[in-house]
């Protein structure tokens, strides 16, 4: 994969070449940008040095919070599972004796 892959902030750009095991580079960049447009639109005032640490602080939470709630419905998920097959691996051994 030799693809480029560019993100503007604050009227910056930056580019990074994903490894080979990002699926969708140009997504995850997307959703990075748009974690810091939603932060961003927080302040009021324009981004001064200062205010980009801080929107970039604040999209980084936010994208930590996502995240850690996604592990948590993850986790749940696989309980779920694990407890159906289970169920269901005693329904099928009782309907073989």
């Amino acid at each position: 994969m030799d693809e480029i892959i560019k993100i503007d902030l604050f009227g910056e750009e930056f580019r990074f070449k994903p490894d080979g095991q990002v699926n969708n580079p140009e997504k995850v960049a997307q959703y990075l940008t748009d974690y810091i447009q939603e932060a961003e639109g927080m302040f009021q005032s324009k981004s001064s040095g200062r205010n980009k640490m801080a929107i970039l602080l604040l999209a980084a939470m936010n994208l930590s919070k996502d995240f850690h709630e996604l592990k948590l419905q993850h986790s749940e998920f696989e309980r779920d599972v694990e407890k159906k097959m289970s169920s269901l691996v005693k329904k099928i051994d009782k309907g073989l004796e």
